[in-house]
């Protein structure tokens, strides 16, 4: 059966099994007939199972949906392309998603969107100041992240994008019993960082 190249489908990945990408609406969006690459045939069972578990985690460190939405969109073409196993499916997207977020937090690459998005000036409202602060905390807490460990950064953002304390265990291959010591640790070093590079009054 024949696709035209950069038709959008809801979530299937297409009869003929390939997917160059997954448009904002969860759709998969198919390449031309000579682009094609073969992915794995559990990408949609897994895409419908994992895509709002993994735009949540790149949301919890990008503050983001529509920056969340891109990872995930890169994420999912990786393990598409990826012999991981299917039972192991879940953790390895919420990692990727992690490392990727975070990498992309850590690139920089936000900053100019951030600095565009501030400049619009779109209508002051009564409640302005309380805007800026809290992008402030947000923005502050996002670079504190970017600067802890990576383990410790994956261990806090898998914990708090609701993963249990097995799920994170068995993502980032640690014992069950040691991630909440991990998560401990990694909450300290980010009340170290915040407290560190804390704006003086």
């Amino acid at each position: 059966m024949s696709h035209p190249a950069g038709r959008r489908c809801s979530t299937d990945v297409d009869v003929v099994g390939h997917v160059v990408g997954v448009d904002r609406k969860g759709g998969v969006a198919l390449s031309s007939a000579r682009d094609r690459v073969a992915v794995r045939a559990d990408l949609e069972q897994v895409f419908r199972a994992a895509y709002p578990r993994v735009v949540a985690v790149a949301a919890r460190v990008l503050g983001s949906r529509d920056e969340a939405e891109d990872v995930a969109q890169e994420v999912f073409l990786r393990f598409g392309r990826s012999s991981v196993p299917a039972d192991e499916a879940a953790g390895w997207l919420s990692v990727a998603a992690a490392h990727t977020a975070l990498n992309q937090l850590r690139s920089g690459r936000r900053r100019a969107a951030r600095e565009e998005a501030a400049g619009d000036g779109g209508g002051v409202g009564p409640d302005v100041a309380d805007l800026v602060v809290t992008r402030d905390e947000r923005r502050r807490v996002r670079a504190a992240l970017a600067r802890l460990p990576r383990r410790q950064a994956l261990a806090l953002v898998l914990r708090h994008s609701g993963l249990s304390y097995a799920e994170v265990a068995a993502a980032l291959e640690l014992s069950a019993g040691s991630v909440g010591t991990t998560v401990r640790r990694a909450e300290s070093a980010l009340r170290e960082e915040l407290n560190r590079h804390a704006p003086s009054d």
